[in-house]
């Protein structure tokens, strides 16, 4: 009796899956720059029937504002297939960086143009209003800052009353300025005052005398001793 041989079963083969849009590289770790980029988003043009309507977008600013202070062409903005904004300058005064803008619009290719809106609208650079605080806000700002104010009044009023306190803690016998000068009052420089004094008091005799003599001449003239005869 024979025994039959079983063939050996052949292995399968599997086959490396990947998944859709991405690459591998050895070791299986994925390629950037091989995978997919997203989609960017679709650059709209402008529909060349709405630009070509820039005298429908002045008559129609023109019935909101004089025709005088709508300016120069200052280009558009493309919102969708068939809408966008023309701008226009504006030359009303006090309004330095402004700009007339009329958005138009139509349905499709055969419709008319339409003008579904026109206002003025601040550009780069425009001079507008600072963005309004609500009163909360602006309260505590003004609560803050009156505190600061207090407190850097109390530093000064504290670093005043400390130097008082050190000018009281000098000593007068050290401090030249509650000196009187007592010590000094006979001599000033090696100067005796009493010597003045007796000078003064000697000028005063000799002029005395000088005065006495003047009150003993009895000749004209001051001559002494002088007589006339009759």
């Amino acid at each position: 009796m024979s025994e039959a041989r079983e063939a050996p079963a052949e292995a399968e083969t599997v086959e490396p899956t990947t998944e859709p849009g991405l690459s591998e590289t050895r070791g299986g770790a994925r390629d950037p720059e091989t995978e997919a980029a997203p989609a960017a988003d679709p650059v709209l043009a402008a529909d060349p029937v709405l630009l070509a309507a820039r005298a429908q977008a002045r008559a129609a600013l023109a019935e909101i504002t004089d025709e005088p202070s709508i300016g120069a062409d200052e280009g558009h903005e493309v919102h969708e297939a068939h809408v966008l904004t023309l701008y226009f300058e504006c030359r009303l005064a006090g309004y330095p960086g402004w700009r007339w803008a009329a958005t138009l619009a139509r349905v499709d290719e055969e419709s008319p143009v339409n003008v579904l809106e026109v206002e003025l609208l601040p550009g780069p650079g425009a001079v507008v209003a600072p963005e309004w605080v609500p009163w909360s806000v602006r309260l505590a700002q003004y609560r803050e800052t009156q505190a600061r104010q207090a407190a850097d009044e109390a530093a000064e009023a504290e670093a005043a009353a400390a130097e008082l306190e050190e000018e009281d803690g000098v000593d007068p016998d050290e401090d030249l300025l509650t000196n009187d000068f007592s010590d000094f009052d006979d001599e000033i420089d090696g100067v005796e005052l009493d010597g003045e004094d007796d000078e003064e008091d000697d000028s005063d005799e000799k002029s005395d005398d000088f005065d006495d003599d003047d009150e003993g001449d009895d000749g004209p003239d001051g001559f002494e001793g002088f007589s006339a005869e009759r």
